[in-house]
């Protein structure tokens, strides 16, 4: 079969699933909306409807405090009949965006930028999966169908993350600046991808045309270009709702953290057990420490930009405001673009036990705070707790391995010897 037919298969079946979950199970929709592990005050489609609701009736949507999401997304949504009464075009709409990001993530796949660098070849580089395979692991992992089913505008911000990377691999200049853009519009943290992505379209460029390209120049460029398209969308944002409200409903929330709802995340337990007097710093405290890890990486593998930029989007479902499973899709799809330093990870067993054992728990225990009764907040902060355990195991297991793959070229007689840090 050939790999054109391969893809219609795959985008065909991925749909089919999702047409199947939505007409066979109608409630489904509603029930994973109200979801705390799939919904957050910014990205809940609840919260949507109610700034739609109130933006047809001439009404700021952010009067209430119950919207916080970009306002470009209200006429968006708006060309679309109600949602209640005709689901059926929005849900089409969300299939759409999934298989486009599945799109995306296959074209990254294709460059063939994890294995081989500008800076750097992997000794491993024939061990990779084929695109098919990691656009199947995107498309059908469960966390995907789960946020799809829920209708977040998480998905958005995803294709947006997975357009700006795969654009960026390709050298695409001016679409790498759009998509970043437009992710870091509708949630904040995708512009702290930027230096990794810009690194990368500078190998691209620089591997492509074979000269030199003045780095300072290139950068004080695509900057003022992803400021320049970002404040464009904040002057039609402005525009639209005819006040400058928006950015604090929007961003400041996200800055601010005024929503302690409960979500999968580490701050709002943190949050509401925080004095405060303390609370500005340790707002400051844990958005420094999620911004910190960009410089680091970097600056540490910087000959491969890539797998910075991947690494951040795990880093992001971890360490975020408000995190939902969602991320944590984005990431567990682009970890498999590294298949070739899979057998240097060391703790692949611990991790995906601690995944697969909090996905089951998670809900369960929920349950037992909010509608038995029979427990507290501790029971599920308890269990996002080894959540995001897990993640970081894979984060730092992940780095390790790639530190080793490249340590391993620059030694060859020390391959599969045992290691230990002094």
């Amino acid at each position: 079969m050939s790999v054109q037919r391969q893809k219609l298969v795959l985008f065909g079946a991925a749909a089919a699933v999702r047409l199947l979950l939505f007409t066979a199970f109608p409630a489904l929709p509603d029930i994973l909306t109200g979801r705390v592990e799939v919904s957050t005050p910014v990205s809940s489609f609840k919260r949507l409807q109610e700034g739609l609701f109130l933006y047809n009736h001439n009404v700021s949507p952010y009067d209430g405090g119950v919207y916080h999401q970009a306002p470009l997304l209200l006429p968006i949504f708006n060309l679309l009949p109600n949602a209640t009464t005709y689901p059926f075009f929005t849900n089409l709409m969300y299939i759409i965006v999934d298989l486009m990001g599945g799109h995306m993530i296959m074209k990254l796949a294709e460059t063939g930028e994890s294995t081989s660098s500008r800076l750097y070849v992997s000794p491993r580089s024939e061990l990779r999966w084929s695109s098919i395979s990691i656009g199947a692991g995107y498309l059908f992992s469960p966390f995907t169908l789960i946020s799809c089913i829920a209708r977040p505008t998480t998905v958005f911000a995803n294709l947006f993350m997975l357009t700006a990377i795969a654009e960026a691999a390709r050298g695409a200049s001016a679409t790498f600046i759009l998509a970043l853009s437009f992710a870091s519009y509708i949630s904040l943290h995708p512009i702290l991808l930027f230096p990794p992505l810009a690194m990368l379209v500078y190998d691209v460029h620089s591997k492509r045309t074979k000269r030199s390209i003045s780095p300072i120049a290139f950068s004080v460029r695509y900057s003022l270009a992803v400021c320049a398209t970002i404040g464009g969308l904040l002057l039609v944002s402005y525009l639209l709702t005819g006040s400058w409200e928006f950015l604090v409903a929007t961003y400041g929330v996200r800055l601010l953290l005024p929503d302690l709802t409960p979500n999968v995340g580490l701050w709002w337990y943190f949050f509401i057990e925080m004095f405060d007097s303390f609370r500005g710093f340790f707002l400051g405290v844990f958005w420094l420490h999620m911004a910190s890890y960009v410089g680091g990486l970097s600056i540490r593998i910087r000959r491969q930009p890539l797998f910075v930029a991947v690494t951040m989007t795990g880093i992001f479902a971890v360490f975020q405001p408000y995190p939902s499973i969602a991320d944590s899709a984005l990431y567990l799809a682009l970890v498999p673009l590294y298949r070739h330093v899979f057998p240097l990870m060391r703790y692949t067993f611990l991790s995906s036990a601690a995944i697969i054992y909090t996905s089951f728990l998670g809900p369960a225990f929920y349950h037992l705070w909010i509608y038995a009764g029979s427990g507290n907040a501790n029971f599920f902060y308890a269990i996002t707790l080894v959540w995001s355990l897990g993640l970081s195991v894979v984060v730092v297991d992940s780095i390790y391995a790639v530190l080793r793959d490249e340590w391993e070229l620059e030694r060859p007689e020390m391959k599969g010897q045992e290691v230990r840090m002094i």
